[in-house]
């Protein structure tokens, strides 16, 4: 305990203010604490005194280490006084470690000691105030610190803002040029894989389907292919749109509408007064040699894209170039197939000797002109049959297989074996073709001799059915392909004929398929042969070729020529002598 007062008046309360002011000074409270004990201490004794009574304040000092001191101050009521049950006031500030170095004196009852020690409190709320005062300036300064970090930060919010709304346009532009590429790169890989759907086809009608089948529905709602078919009046005088007699015309696009188009390469055209609330697109068919016709077409939504409309232009460039490759190969097809087909032989009719000929074209490319057979007596009596195969396709091979035929009758004129007539058109080939290369088969049937002849060169061997149903390949050793640079001569070979023999001649278009090879092909010629009767090959040669070509081309693509030469002595030939000295055929 460091001191006790007792209050009842106001003097008694200003000398006890007093008095703890200067004990806590002594004691070493610092002027903040110091200021805030008296200040709540005065605020408190004013509170007492308006109750009444007489009220007790005691000051305490804790100064243990190692802890800081303590002072304390207490104020309780005594006797006559009443605070309302409510617990003692106390208010406890920090003091330095130690007793004081002097105790100050109380202050005295004299009125001007104690107002020297309320000036001396005055000069505490004094040094509190300028400390407020500096705390308020510095709170001033960091007030302003904070409106310049405040608007610091609102000029970064507005940064990031902009920086946000920047990276969000970013986004947005990369999204769509994603977006714009996705749909180039859909474009043109559809232009790529429609491009090759069309030129994988050589019918121009296919052509057309096709093209009609990869438009619908997602780039055209309808498509109408106008193709033209040379006649100048076709092009103007069809009941067509005014708009696809203009494109075939002018040889530009057209759009039909009520409205203009704007679209890139095209020309605007009024609506079409015969589909008037439809627009239509219509892109002219050609090359740069020929037009071949006008697609017409209507939108698959309300209009199309100008992005789609240049690839569709495109598409209908490439379609045109499909359709005059596809034109013009039907063309040669169809010249040399015509070719071929006049220069084939018209058989001799032969007493106990029938002849039954097929010539099948391919039906898949320009694959025909190369293959041919032929049938013609010779001076002495002997009946020559040949069947061959010019190397390559179209109208080039149809003359060079004429040629050869034409050659081979003019060798056969002056005699000689087969073996001897293609040893002559191998030589013959050689110098006027020399890239060019031939295969073929002959067989002479003699009217003196039971005796088939036969010479082959590069060429499948010939099957022999004998009138007891068994079939024999004739494979003895054949001579080299004719016109391939080197010397050769090629070998006879004979066999005995006798009545009710059949003799099958063919080319490779027949028995050879690309994922089997040959050899299995003329098994199944061969083994088909066998199963005709000989009655049914006296009957009838022609139905019977026919019945063996059916089951033999069932699983071919037909993708090259097909010859087949049937020659069957009738089981009956010896009563079809036309003189007693000589068997006829």
């Amino acid at each position: 305990m460091i001191r006790t007062w007792h209050i009842s008046t106001v003097p008694d309360a200003a000398r006890a203010r007093a008095d703890t002011a200067r004990l806590a000074a002594a004691h070493g409270v610092s002027d903040m604490e110091r200021t805030r004990l008296t200040a709540a201490l005065g605020a408190r004794l004013r509170q007492c005194l308006t109750r009444g009574g007489t009220w007790r304040l005691d000051l305490e000092a804790e100064t243990e280490p190692p802890e800081d001191g303590l002072l304390r101050a207490v104020l309780t009521p005594c006797d006559g006084a009443d605070d309302e049950g409510r617990p003692p006031w106390h208010m406890t500030v920090a003091c330095a470690v130690g007793a004081p170095t002097a105790d100050p004196e109380a202050v005295a009852d004299d009125p001007g000691a104690l107002a020297e020690a309320l000036l001396g409190a005055d000069e505490d709320t004094a040094l509190v105030l300028e400390k407020l005062g500096e705390q308020e300036d510095l709170v001033t300064s960091h007030r302003e610190e904070l409106d310049q970090t405040n608007q610091g930060v609102l000029a970064l919010h507005a940064e990031l803002d902009a920086a946000g709304r920047a990276q969000r346009d970013l986004l947005a532009a990369e999204r769509k040029a994603r977006g714009e590429a996705e749909t180039a790169r859909r474009r043109l890989t559809f232009l790529a894989d429609a491009s090759a759907v069309l030129t994988a086809s050589l019918n121009h009608d296919e052509v057309v389907r096709r093209l009609q089948s990869l438009l619908v529905p997602e780039y055209a709602d309808s498509v109408d292919v106008w193709l033209f078919d040379g006649d100048d009046e076709d092009r103007v005088n069809a009941p067509r749109p005014a708009a696809a007699v203009a494109a075939a015309r002018t040889g530009r696009p057209q759009y039909a509408a009520d409205h203009p188009g704007d679209l890139p390469g095209v020309d605007d055209h009024p609506a079409s007064a015969l589909r008037p609330a439809t627009p239509l697109l219509c892109i002219p068919i050609g090359t740069r040699r020929t037009q071949q016709g006008v697609l017409i077409l209507s939108p698959p939504a309300a209009r199309w894209d100008a992005d789609d409309v240049v690839m569709l232009i495109e598409l209908t460039r490439r379609a045109g170039v499909a359709i005059d490759n596809a034109r013009r190969f039907e063309h040669n097809r169809d010249i040399a197939e015509t070719l071929q087909r006049a220069l084939l032989t018209d058989l001799p009719t032969t007493p106990g000797l029938h002849l039954a000929a097929r010539y099948l074209p391919a039906t898949h490319g320009l694959n025909i002109g190369g293959d041919w057979y032929d049938a013609f007596r010779q001076p002495d009596g002997s009946l020559i049959t040949v069947i061959g195969d010019v190397t390559g396709h179209g109208l080039h091979a149809a003359v060079m297989m004429s040629q050869l035929r034409t050659a081979l009758r003019a060798y056969a004129v002056d005699g000689g074996t087969p073996g001897q007539l293609l040893t002559r058109l191998h030589i013959f080939l050689h110098h006027l073709q020399p890239d060019l290369y031939a295969t073929a088969v002959i067989a002479r049937f003699h009217p003196d001799e039971p005796t088939l002849t036969w010479a082959a060169a590069g060429h499948p061997p010939p099957v022999l059915r004998t009138p007891d149903g068994r079939v024999h390949t004739l494979d003895a050793k054949p001579g080299a392909m004719l016109g391939i640079p080197l010397q050769q001569v090629i070998q006879d070979h004979t066999v005995t004929l006798t009545p009710g023999s059949t003799l099958a001649l063919y080319t490779d278009g027949l028995v050879e398929r690309r994922a089997q090879g040959i050899d299995p092909g003329i098994e199944r010629l061969a083994a088909a042969l066998g199963t005709f009767r000989s009655a049914d090959l006296d009957a009838d040669l022609d139905a019977s070729a026919d019945s063996l070509l059916h089951p033999l081309l069932s699983d071919s693509e037909r993708d090259d020529d097909v010859c087949l030469l049937l020659c069957h002595l009738h089981s009956r030939a010896a009563e079809m002598v036309r003189t007693p000295t000589r068997l006829a055929f």
